[in-house]
């Protein structure tokens, strides 16, 4: 496993490095993206899994939180603070293997879509 993959912050750089390590099955973690639909749809990072907008983090339900228990996930947005303050709150909850995205999408010079 990448050694990334143990940080609770990675830049951008180290993202792109991530992905391209998923790509190849030498890493595994999900990609979350925290911002609101519209965000997303103007653009979002290739190879994010789910987005789970902050603004509804009330209704992730317990399911959810079941299916990534054992799972590294990677939060993302627009400049790092919602998923900062996501990641925080999985850690503080027990879930250990949380990453931030820090400077979010708005940093990110690797491949995106829309």
């Amino acid at each position: 496993m990448s050694e990334l993959l143990q940080k609770s912050n990675i830049h951008s750089e180290e993202l792109v490095l991530l992905l391209k390590e998923r790509e190849e099955g030498k890493a595994d973690f999900l990609l979350v993206d925290v911002r609101e639909q519209m965000e997303y749809d103007a653009g979002h990072i290739a190879g994010v899994d789910l987005l789970k907008p902050t603004s509804i983090f009330q209704s992730w339900g317990q399911e959810f939180f079941n299916e990534i228990q054992d799972k590294t996930v990677i939060f993302t947005c627009r400049t790092g603070a919602r998923s900062g303050q996501v990641s925080q709150l999985f850690q503080q909850n027990g879930h250990t293997r949380s990453i931030n995205h820090s400077g979010g999408i708005m940093s990110y010079a690797g491949e995106t879509e829309k």
